[in-house]
């Protein structure tokens, strides 16, 4: 049990310090400096880094090593794409199946991304702009598409982080936010569909932008 205890809490920290930006899309992870970082064998090592493989954070090479997953242009926009979709999805069913308290936790994540907009607070507003989005998962009460969305979203989280860094993105994520949560609360779901949908796919000049922010991150 001591093994797969040890499993749980690396594979943690470590989908923890990728999704915070510590490890960048591309980094090498050392199997050898890892286990000297968290005092265990390479086994829980190698068993966490394939669960971290498996949910599409980490991508393992036979020959090279273990890298934190890297994707090219066509690879990114392909998940953005279906990121969209999922999203769009459930801000649909959760403007149909949102309760009260459900909504009252979501326009609260909201004020505080609010809060944390205006004061241009940016690691703060990350985090509870990911608070928000899982706020609209579960609000769909199905909970394998929450499960799914999650899974989506960890996969992308590197990237979404470091689109917010853009010039003004913070401030116009929270604009897009209001569109949201004004059409969930009027139960209008083909309204919150599209506001969801046009919030997270990145196209055309957002693109480009995302691209311009990664190479500037190196």
């Amino acid at each position: 049990m001591a093994g797969v205890s040890n499993t749980v809490r690396i594979r943690e920290a470590l989908e923890n310090a990728i999704v915070n930006g510590q490890f960048a899309p591309g980094t090498r992870l050392d199997p050898a400096k890892l286990a000297e970082e968290f005092n265990c064998s390479r086994t829980p090592i190698r068993d966490a880094l394939q669960q971290l493989e498996a949910s599409g954070l980490v991508r393992i090479h036979s020959k090279q090593g273990s890298f934190v997953s890297e994707w090219n242009v066509e690879e990114l926009a392909e998940r953005f794409e279906a990121m969209a979709e999922m999203e769009a999805t459930c801000a649909r069913l959760a403007a149909r199946r949102i309760t009260d308290g459900e909504l009252a936790e979501l326009e609260a994540r909201h004020e505080a991304c609010r809060t944390l907009a205006e004061g241009d607070r940016f690691d703060d507003y990350y985090a509870e702009n990911s608070a928000f989005h899982a706020c609209v998962y579960r609000a769909t009460h199905n909970a394998f598409i929450t499960q799914e969305a999650m899974r989506l979203h960890a996969m992308l989280q590197p990237y979404r982080r470091i689109q917010l860094q853009v010039r003004n993105r913070v401030k116009r994520s929270f604009k897009e936010h209001e569109a949201v949560v004004s059409a969930i609360r009027d139960g209008d779901d083909r309204a919150a569909e599209k506001a969801m949908r046009d919030h997270v796919l990145i196209q055309g000049d957002r693109f480009h932008d995302l691209l311009a922010a990664l190479r500037s991150d190196r």
